[in-house]
């Protein structure tokens, strides 16, 4: 977007439907990496109710790397493709069901202009 001529500073960015911190556990392993990768990770993470595994806020998460990142606004609608399955599809929501498939979603990138 730089390379177009957008100023980092003035960019919007908004977190649409993403799995929630409450739905999205997570296992030793996945943890061990973002601590060895992202300094202040461990901030996103808290335990969960099975032994050795996490729940994971990746909303929160994604919106600290847009602000270190130095984007000028960033916000999340708050929706989780988990918990409101009348709206979104989820595959870790049909994987924990056995289901056969979890359908698909879509997201966009708009740039207005000035």
């Amino acid at each position: 977007m730089e390379a177009l001529g957008a100023e980092r500073g003035r960019i919007r960015a908004v977190l649409g439907p993403t799995i929630s911190r409450a739905a999205y556990e997570v296992g030793p392993e996945f943890q061990a990496r973002f601590l060895d990768e992202a300094e202040g990770s461990g901030a996103f993470f808290s335990p969960s109710q099975k032994p050795e595994h996490f729940m994971f806020d990746l909303p929160a998460f994604i919106l600290a790397r847009l602000a270190a990142a130095g984007v000028g606004a960033a916000e999340s609608l708050g929706l989780c493709t988990y918990a409101d399955e009348a709206r979104f599809f989820s595959y870790r929501r049909t994987t924990h069901r056995k289901e056969p498939d979890y359908g698909r979603l879509m997201s966009a990138i708009v740039i207005e202009g000035a």
